[in-house]
């Protein structure tokens, strides 16, 4: 029987090719791009769960507000992880990160400088699963002056894996470091990736303040262990520690902070959380957004949702064709059951044929969708047995939901009443197809709206007055290597070449992902808790200012030159003025806490305007630009045309003083857009989402308005022979479609302007969803959709009608 039911879907499938292709093509592309976002949204939620023991690990951050500024940072106390693991049972381990970055190897006669370099505790291993496939996880980072490498550092430096024992020169005085291990390169879907780990010894052994917070900490809880016990543990460690702190340096304790709003917390985050709910200073790496996966999730199930109701609205249409062989049939002896069969067969087959096609198209596109999303999703994915049967089962859903309707309406028909003829049909004879029409464009209008938002977003973020000059600036990176009195030879002779107009030394760019430092500056000599004011520094040089182009609102900027006592100067910005609340803070004093709690004088000599030092994610916060020598990099603005030609020379003069340190540069413009790069990625993928889900409504309307001329053949031939003109026949077909597009547009606007309200929220900085937004987005629905119609309206309008009135 089942036999029978597939030769006679064949045969009818292929007497309707042009609808069968229809069909098939704009499910397809529905399934296709929703396996695609179904890749990335399970890429997403997989980070980090290839640890053995990714459910107990826990990240300590800090959650800070003292006197109205808050921090919210991935920082400890370098005391709090050791503390934890030797005085709570509960806690099995610990291990510490302190300041990811480069690190320059020598490789011959070059250096080399190479990336994702980290000093952490010898516990590393014991926490993460790291798997080493050279040396002793137990010992490898025991020792001082020791390095473990991941397999391709190995293959770079050895071209093999069996190193250990040999050693590495690294850094600017060419200490030697010895090999001690050799690990699996870190999986992509982890929240960090380190190729070079160094003993924590090796990296830092100063400030032990609990009120000093430099480290990254994660924990390992002891089987069993909720995270409400262990937060306990945690507070309790803040409690005794922090607290005998700040009585011994502030003179106050935590119930006199509390009284007055402020807090020392240190939350939980379980490792399984940090890659998509975790957004905070001084990140290891730059996460994923739990909101960017809900925003493609959704929308991964309205473009499915477009191809299915397509598929339905062609199903139901074509289905009105076949009364009079349903009536012919069950005068033939076939039963309710036989021709409900008969139809679901038909709606499946089109479905699996669907879903073959959909993989193809998956195929395809997925490289394109890797260069979108930033990812490296791999094509094994679609095909893994749990992937495949998923698809099946849903394609076996779509063919029986889309199916049922013809199946149980047409069944259900007499068969004298079908072949007297009286069973009507038409595109408006059925209130379902023009609801489904409807729902189609809500979404396809929805998709324009959010898609033009998003982009003047980003347009917004690169024309607004961001309080620096990002343009012809040269950045040149890891200046450390050069030593201090190298890199002020190379600013000497950077400034007097043809075409710089200034040149600047300072680590703090203001275009950093890094997390600045955080520093508490008092109001009065006696270091008073309730005068403290939490802010960032940047620690500068006297050329910083002119150099990125950042205005003065009140006083000087440094000139170490003239005033020698600029260098216990500072400049604050216009945040930090209004939050000391001096009526002019110039010639204003404000005290440092230094060695052994003594309070240190700095005088401010002038307000910078505010300028963005972070993403506009972020309200501008308080800030103080402190005078040192800061010589990690050095900024350059230049004036010239021959942009090239000009890092040529600059290039030469860094050879010039120093041979083998790799001339590493970006542009201040370049780094700026990296800090909206998943903003960019987001424009771009909603933008592909928005064309294809046009693609896939108008595949329907086309075939729609196609069935619809069809069923209105006669009523055309008669109309012309009467008179009626091209134009007039055109727009009898097209109007029932453009009121409903009307319909559509009127429900689809608030939606979307308040889906991109909220999403707007997440910038301190954003821009406003204009009127025009939206009839831009309904004027370019329609038009498409007037384009898709006008196809098959016109070749219904300007055939013969003689040969419809001859058709029967």
């Amino acid at each position: 029987m089942f036999r029978n039911y597939l030769k006679v879907a064949l045969r009818n499938l292929w007497k309707s090719k042009g609808y069968a292709a229809i069909n098939i093509i704009g499910l397809a592309a529905g399934l296709g791009v929703c396996l695609l976002i179904v890749l990335y949204v399970t890429d997403e939620f997989s980070y980090d769960r290839y640890n053995a023991n990714a459910d107990r690990i826990y990240r300590i951050d800090a959650d800070i507000n003292f006197n109205n500024t808050q921090i919210d940072a991935v920082a400890t106390p370098q005391l709090m992880g050791p503390t934890l693991a030797r005085t709570y049972p509960q806690i099995q381990q610990m291990v510490r990160f302190r300041s990811p970055g480069d690190i320059l190897i020598k490789k011959g006669n070059d250096r080399i400088n190479d990336h994702h370099a980290i000093f952490a505790d010898s516990t590393l291993f014991q926490v993460f699963t790291i798997p080493l496939i050279q040396g002793d996880p137990n010992t490898a980072l025991n020792t001082s002056h020791s390095i473990v490498i991941d397999e391709s550092a190995a293959l770079r430096y050895f071209k093999s894996t069996d190193v250990v024992g040999k050693t590495l020169e690294i850094g600017s005085d060419n200490t030697l470091v010895k090999i001690t291990g050799v690990f699996r390169d870190m999986p992509e879907n982890a929240h960090f990736h380190f190729s070079f780990i160094r003993p924590l010894r090796d990296g830092y052994r100063g400030d032990a303040t609990w009120l000093s917070n430099n480290f990254t900490l994660y924990i390992l809880a002891q089987p069993g262990v909720s995270r409400a016990a262990l937060q306990k543990d945690v507070n309790q460690c803040v409690s005794i520690n922090v607290g005998r702190e700040l009585q011994s340096m502030l003179h106050t304790n935590e119930a006199e902070l509390e009284k007055a709003g402020n807090h020392f917390r240190y939350p939980l985050m379980p490792l399984t959380d940090i890659h998509l709910h975790s957004n905070k200073q001084a990140e290891l790496e730059a996460n994923g957004d739990i909101q960017t996966v809900y925003i493609f999730s959704i929308i991964a199930a309205l473009i499915l949702l477009i191809a299915c109701v397509n598929f339905m609205n062609l199903s139901t249409a074509r289905s009105a064709n076949r009364a009079k062989e349903v009536g012919i049939r069950k005068v033939a002896g076939s039963t309710r059951g036989y021709l409900i069969a008969q139809f679901l067969t038909e709606s499946v087959l089109l479905c699996l044929f669907s879903l073959l096609v959909a993989l193809g198209i998956a195929l395809l596109l997925l490289p394109y969708f890797n260069q979108l999303a930033g990812k490296e999703l791999h094509v094994a994915a679609l095909f893994s047995l749990r992937f495949l049967l998923i698809l099946l089962a849903l394609a076996l859903l779509v063919g029986v939901l889309a199916g049922s309707y013809p199946a149980f309406y047409l069944s259900s028909f007499q068969p004298i009443q079908v072949l007297k003829g009286r069973i009507a049909s038409g595109f408006k004879s059925s209130w379902l197809r023009s609801s489904l029409v409807i729902g189609q464009f809500i979404i396809s209008i929805g998709l324009i709206v959010c898609t033009i938002v998003v982009y003047r977003q980003l347009q917004y973020i690169r024309s607004r007055a961001i309080g620096f000059n990002r343009d012809q600036v040269l950045v040149l990176h890891n200046t450390y290597a050069f030593g201090d009195q190298n890199v002020k030879t190379l600013r000497k002779d950077l400034v007097n070449m043809a075409g710089v107009t200034d040149v600047a030394v300072s680590t703090d760019m203001p275009t950093q992902t890094a997390g600045y430092d955080q520093d508490g500056w008092f109001r009065t000599p006696s270091l008073d808790a309730k005068q403290i004011v939490v802010a960032t520094t940047l620690f500068v040089d006297d050329h910083y200012v002119p150099t990125l182009g950042m205005k003065m609102a009140k006083g000087r900027n440094f000139d170490i030159t003239q005033f020698k006592t600029d260098s216990s100067a500072i400049i604050i910005n216009e945040a930090a003025a209004a939050l000391l609340g001096f009526k002019d803070p110039v010639n204003q004093t404000l005290w440092h806490a230094g060695d052994s709690m003594s309070s240190v004088p700095y005088h401010i000599i002038g307000v910078v305007k505010d300028f963005n030092y972070s993403s506009m994610h972020d309200r501008i916060h308080p800030l103080l630009m402190q005078f040192a020598d800061n010589f990690g990099a050095v900024a350059i603005r230049f004036r010239t045309t021959d942009v090239f030609g000009l890092v040529g020379q600059i290039e030469a003069k860094w050879h010039a003083i120093q041979q083998g340190i790799p001339f590493n540069y970006t542009f201040l413009d370049d780094d700026f857009n990296k800090m909206y790069e998943a903003e960019q990625k987001t424009s771009r993928l909603f933008i592909t989402f928005a064309v294809f889900a046009i693609f896939i409504a108008c595949l329907g309307l086309f075939g729609l308005v196609t069935y619809a001329a069809e069923q209105r053949m006669k009523e055309i031939g008669i109309r012309k022979v009467l008179g009626a003109h091209i134009t007039g026949i055109v727009g009898l077909l097209s109007k029932d479609f453009v009121r409903l597009i009307g319909i559509a547009a009127l429900i689809a606007f608030p939606l979307a302007g308040w889906f991109m309200y909220k999403w707007l929220q997440s910038f301190a900085y954003r821009t406003n969803i204009s009127w025009w937004i939206f009839f831009a987005a309904g004027g370019a629905a329609l038009l498409i959709a007037l384009l898709t119609v006008s196809v098959q309206t016109i070749r219904a309008a300007v055939a013969n009608p003689i040969r419809s009135l001859r058709s029967e």
